[in-house]
């Protein structure tokens, strides 16, 4: 087959998804460093290890099993164009592409897994998170991918369901996983004390959590224009609408915790920012800068009241993540419904939300789509954490809880120094457990 390497375009978008691909890539050492500063200096060199596995895992698992059932017209069991072939593929084109395509979704494979390991953070056994994660990247994700961008049934609604870079298709997935994981193995000792209430247990580094914020914002940028999946016009304004957001989300997220809590609080601000960059993931396309800016802020808003209730209702998330991306994830989704503009002058012709005229019908869409997924995924999600928990391989026991994960489940601590005299971080006890604030 001869490879026309003269389609300058053709070469210039598979080069332009490659760098955007790189970029999701490196959203996981935002995660890494995200999860490991809001988590205790006890457990850190698991966190970081579960974001590690999460991608090398996943990666793996996604290109035996989870390509395929996403995309299931794709030619992928033969992997010819890995080993240099490109004989079996359809066109020209199709195989040129394919090996970035399955870079980019694969990154995003592993940025859906990942997103569960700071919900379960501190008390989750590695060998049945490497379980959790093997599922997730080779079934539970892949399913939804089908649904939507795969071409299944979410597509092919009266009016099709909109979710441009996955605010669903990605992150509500992680998100309610996240949920259900936290549900099924329950709060960390000393989270709550007798009288139900919760109880403050700070991470180790605030500003690692908060550079983790800043790279997570970078990464974005090849996660939303990278969608996209061409090297064109609209690539810029995919780009300022993923900025408005986010810059809104931080702003309000301080606000509302400074009037709940009475302080500007930092970590607040943080998942702010990233609540807002999951509420524009969806209609990064189909949203104008005045839309995103609402998106985005809303956003702000919403991850502090969820985080707050989660933590009341007896849901310990030590990061936030089932309201940075679950419920964040889902009002990002329902707000292309409300506020896609279809008919602005520099968007191709489409449908509008109905905030801009187009009635109801996409709203109704982006509620299906986004109810479909969180009962599929819950229920999913929610079986598979009980079978790890059955068979013994969810929660560590209570003493290497106590003492810290690091050294329990990998036989090396985080960090080479005493962090506890370092900081003067106490490393819990049995006798101090139920004392820490």
């Amino acid at each position: 087959m001869e490879i026309p390497l003269d389609d300058t375009q053709m070469i210039l978008d598979n080069i332009f998804v490659f760098v955007c691909a790189v970029l999701v890539f490196f959203m996981q050492a935002g995660f890494a460093m995200l999860t490991a500063g809001l988590t205790r200096a006890k457990s850190v060199a698991n966190i970081v290890m579960k974001n590690l596995m999460d991608m090398s895992v996943g990666v793996l698992v996604f290109a035996v099993v989870g390509y395929h059932i996403a995309y299931s017209g794709a030619d992928f069991f033969g992997f010819s164009w890995l080993w240099g072939g490109y004989a079996d593929a359809p066109t020209a084109d199709y195989s040129l592409m394919l090996p970035v395509d399955f870079f980019f979704q694969a990154a995003f494979a592993a940025a859906a897994a990942t997103i569960v390991a700071g919900a379960l953070a501190e008390r989750t056994q590695f060998r049945g998170y490497l379980l959790y994660t093997v599922f997730i990247t080779g079934l539970i994700y892949p399913v939804v991918v089908n649904w939507q961008w795969g071409g299944g049934w979410l597509a092919q609604l009266g009016t099709p369901f909109e979710d441009f870079a996955g605010s669903t298709v990605v992150h509500s997935v992680g998100g309610w996983a996240a949920l259900m994981g936290a549900i099924i193995i329950g709060p960390r000792i000393g989270k709550y004390g007798a009288d139900g209430r919760p109880r403050a247990l700070p991470g180790h580094s605030m500003p690692l959590a908060i550079l983790g914020v800043f790279v997570l914002f970078i990464g974005w940028f090849g996660f939303n224009p990278g969608s996209q999946l061409a090297a064109d016009i609209e690539v810029p304004r995919i780009a300022v609408n993923t900025a408005l957001a986010a810059a809104a989300g931080a702003v309000l997220a301080m606000i509302t915790s400074w009037i709940v809590s009475k302080k500007p609080d930092v970590s607040m601000a943080g998942n702010g920012l990233l609540g807002g960059l999951v509420a524009i993931t969806a209609g990064a396309f189909s949203l104008d800068g005045y839309g995103s800016v609402v998106a985005g802020a809303i956003g702000g808003v919403i991850v502090v009241f969820s985080v707050l209730g989660l933590e009341r209702a007896g849901v310990d998330d030590p990061v936030g993540a089932v309201s940075v991306h679950g419920v964040c994830g889902a009002w990002g989704t329902i707000a292309v419904g409300l506020l896609a503009n279809g008919n602005a002058p520099f968007l191709e012709e489409g449908v509008s939300g109905l905030l801009y005229g187009g009635g109801v019908d996409l709203l109704v869409t982006q509620l299906i789509g986004t109810v479909a997924v969180f009962v599929f995924v819950c229920v999913a999600a929610g079986l598979l954490f009980s079978a790890i928990k059955a068979a013994g391989w969810l929660r560590v026991s209570p003493e290497e809880e106590l003492a810290g994960l690091d050294i329990g489940e990998h036989g090396a601590p985080g960090y080479s120094f005493d962090m506890g005299t370092a900081t003067g971080l106490v490393v819990d006890t049995p006798a101090t457990a139920t004392e820490k604030v």
